[in-house]
């Protein structure tokens, strides 16, 4: 089992780092701030999403994966994706960072 950060200490240090690179970020929706999920939308040059959220691996660790990318033709389907998933879960977290290479930032 690994320990983890409190959800709002590992948002803020998102929040920082991507503002020390020269990018911005926003937190979309606030979570609770101990032990919520935390989902990051990574924005790209043309404003379009990648959804990352930590998976299980095999060691038992958690790790950062890509689970959904905005479709240039259908931008609506992934903001319903959000919406639905802070429906079902009311206490996630929503980052998005606008920053050059962004996945960068949730890789250290």
């Amino acid at each position: 089992m690994e320990t983890r950060l409190p959800a709002h200490l590992e948002v803020s240090g998102l929040i920082r780092r991507a503002q020390a690179q020269g990018g911005f970020a926003m937190v979309l929706h606030k979570g609770e701030p101990d032990s919520g999920t935390i989902l990051i939308v990574i924005l790209d040059n043309q404003g379009l999403g990648t959804l990352y959220e930590r998976m299980p691996q095999r060691d038992g660790t958690r790790d950062w994966a890509k689970s959904k990318v905005q479709d240039a033709d259908n931008k609506q389907e992934f903001e319903d994706y959000l919406a639905r998933r802070q429906r079902q879960d009311p206490d996630v977290w929503i980052v998005e960072l606008t920053v050059a290479d962004g996945e960068r930032l949730i890789r250290t």
